[in-house]
């Protein structure tokens, strides 16, 4: 940072120039479809997603930035130096100036493009972006040795991010295969699901019994967006609900210490198990409360059975319904499991639960690791694109 602090004052001690994209860049879209991907195409394709797909042939040899034109908007971008395909609903922006380091303005527009669209905005959200809108956006254009040291200080960052989601996919395939091989390394009998359970309850739905968000509203009322990597994480975007809903809520599902809250529509099978006793938050009627009969079955182990993909796979063969899909709870109580000694189910729980810190916990495994990386970034990136 001291390197680039001396290149500031030393080459742009009154401030840097602006120009619009429109002035110093050509913003153009695509022409191909979305159905024109290939799985083992030759060159980049571009859509409207994180993901590249790939296509046996390209429209553009540059080097450009890619953003959507409509979904992740100022969420998705793309530096691309080569070959290159394009959706059609999707934006190349290429300069055409010496004197600008495009990776330098791929770090800018990240940073800053979201904030200058939504401005234009008079709904505060945007659906869709039009070639004026990208062409008026401001571009500062410091000496090219600042924009270097810049690009080099963030590609530093960007990195061990990148190393560190890589390792995490591998902990992750890894994880996935011992979780398979572990249930099969000990005796077991297979028995229904419901033979060790003493009941599977589920919340209420809001629309017949009670309001959500009202006044009075103090706690949290659970749905699927809640579960995050096998924890629940309250949100300003998780909905309230009052005492008496509360206890409505609680009449029918009966929450308890051990419980397995498992997601039985929409996205289904995610799953939490219950540490603590709820005393200001219940779940809604799409969560089912799986209670496991303790002379039986560790809840910690139902959980990680029920997640393999085995088990995964059945739930999705067996889901009904049109576009949200769920899975009945009659039909999870028949469905077949694994079941060894509670002596060997402690051993496969212990096994799994180091796996599972480090692949999903969100306060000491590597996703933490990744997200206090990525605020760093983001810290350094405003620090250093602020002119």
């Amino acid at each position: 940072m001291s390197k680039l602090n001396e290149l500031l004052e030393q080459l742009c001690p009154n401030g840097v120039e602006c120009w619009n994209i429109g002035d110093i860049a050509e913003v153009g879209t695509g022409s191909s479809n979305g159905n024109e991907a290939i799985d083992d195409g030759a060159y980049p394709f571009f859509v409207r997603s994180q993901t590249i797909k790939a296509k046996d042939d390209y429209e553009y040899d540059e080097e450009a930035i890619i953003i959507p034109g409509e979904g992740g908007i100022g969420e998705i971008f793309h530096y691309i130096n080569g070959k290159y395909a394009l959706h059609q609903r999707v934006y190349r922006i290429h300069f055409t100036i010496e004197n600008l380091n495009v990776k330098f303005a791929y770090y800018y527009m990240q940073a800053n493009f979201k904030g200058f669209i939504l401005k234009k905005a008079v709904s505060g959200t945007v659906t869709s972006i039009r070639k004026p809108m990208v062409e008026g956006f401001p571009m500062p254009i410091p000496p090219l040795p600042v924009q270097r040291e810049i690009v080099r200080i963030l590609d530093n960052f960007t990195e061990l991010t990148a190393e560190l989601t890589a390792e995490l996919t591998a902990r992750k395939k890894q994880y996935e295969y011992y979780k398979a091989k572990v249930f099969t390394s000990y005796q077991y009998e297979e028995v229904p699901l419901g033979e060790v359970l003493l009941s599977i309850h589920t919340g209420l739905n809001p629309r017949k019994f009670f309001k959500l968000n009202t006044d009075d509203a103090e706690n949290y009322y659970v749905t699927i967006r809640e579960f995050k990597g096998g924890q629940l994480q309250f949100t300003e975007k998780t909905d309230r609900i009052n005492d008496e809903a509360l206890r409505l809520c609680n009449n029918r599902s009966n929450l308890e210490v051990g419980d397995v809250l498992f997601s039985g529509t929409g996205t289904i099978g995610e799953m939490y198990v219950i540490e603590e006793e709820p005393t200001n938050w219940n779940i809604k009627e799409g969560v089912y409360a799986l209670k496991p009969n303790p002379a039986r079955v560790l809840s910690k182990y139902l959980k990680y059975f029920l997640s393999t993909k085995q088990m995964q796979d059945r739930f999705e063969m067996l889901a009904e319904g049109g576009t949200v899909k769920s899975i009945s709870m009659k039909k999870m109580d028949a469905m077949m499991i694994k079941l060894p000694s509670l002596e060997d189910q402690g051993k496969i729980v212990s096994i799994l639960d180091r796996f599972d810190i480090l692949c999903n916990d969100l306060s000491s495994g590597l996703p933490a690791e990744i997200e206090a990386r990525q605020k760093q970034y983001e810290y350094y990136r405003d620090k250093v694109l602020s002119f």
